[in-house]
């Protein structure tokens, strides 16, 4: 029997080989791409100062340990961790807390002015950042000078700044959540002796985990990264991670080493919460893409 008769038919559906070595080599490509920065940074925080300094080395000279020990003592980076992890942390939960009852007002109930303020909580994102920070800053002053309550420069009045950005976005897109759950199991809830405050709480939120953590790990990265903000409305005693960084750049020289290695512990928290809640977070940014 021939060689070509005991083959079995290809597939009309089956890409071509060179489709698929393709393929291969732009994945390869695009994986290295992405992982170049990554090796670039755990590289040098392994290396002397000195190989970091001047001309980058692909291979170091040496291996070393120091600048992981060194970040806690050229800057106060235990400081700027607690900071970052208390206004981060406060405004991701009170963003979840008023979202989530503002969103079941708007899903579960009907009231005047409901769409204008549907779209007036989505529009609030159209603006950039940069245009409220004067505003805030001379309000969070003159409340100071009015009343004596310190925004300016502490952690509440950076955590009602973030507020201002997380909160209007989570609350768009927990509504898009609770209009997904049946409002069978409302009735059914009520039929049981619970009320509107009891339905949300047992029936409505726990089916709505996945969109409430993905709302949330959204409310602590933004919080946990911003720069702009942080570096005018804090002070030494208040300032976060994003901004105490930039204390390993001096006059003289920038500890490269040390920014690496101190970049690569403020990403823990981010990545350690989103290896924690990847289920989560996957089903509720893929309901939240299909809505």
């Amino acid at each position: 029997m021939p060689e070509t008769a005991r083959r079995p038919p290809r597939s009309p559906m089956a890409a071509p080989r060179s489709f698929l070595w393709s393929r291969r080599i732009f994945l390869t490509l695009l994986t290295g791409f992405v992982l170049l920065p990554v090796y670039v940074m755990v590289s040098s925080s392994l290396k002397p100062l000195a190989d970091v300094s001047g001309k980058f080395q692909w291979i170091p000279s040496g291996l070393t340990l120091r600048p992981y020990l060194d970040i806690w003592r050229t800057v106060p980076l235990a400081d700027y961790f607690v900071n970052s992890l208390v206004v981060a942390g406060t405004a991701t939960v009170c963003s979840l807390v008023v979202a989530v009852f503002a969103a079941y007002a708007v899903s579960r109930h009907a009231f005047r002015g409901k769409r204008v303020f549907t779209v007036t909580v989505l529009s609030t994102q159209m603006f950039p950042g940069i245009l409220f920070l004067l505003p805030l800053f001379l309000l969070y002053v003159n409340i100071g000078n009015a009343t004596g309550i310190a925004l300016f420069g502490s952690r509440g009045g950076l955590i009602l700044t973030y507020l201002t950005f997380s909160l209007p976005f989570s609350i768009w897109m927990l509504i898009g959540y609770f209009d997904a759950v049946p409002r069978d199991l409302d009735e059914a809830a009520k039929v049981d002796g619970c009320g509107p405050l009891g339905a949300l709480l047992r029936v409505v939120v726990p089916a709505a985990i996945p969109g409430i953590v993905a709302v949330g790990v959204y409310a602590f990265m933004t919080a946990w990264g911003e720069v702009l903000f942080a570096s005018v409305m804090t002070t030494d005693a208040t300032r976060t991670l994003a901004v105490g960084l930039q204390g390993y750049a001096t006059q003289n020289d920038v500890y490269w080493n040390q920014v690496m290695a101190a970049s690569l512990v403020v990403s823990v928290p981010v990545v350690a919460g989103f290896l924690l809640l990847q289920r989560y977070l996957v089903t509720g940014l893929t309901a939240g893409a299909v809505k």
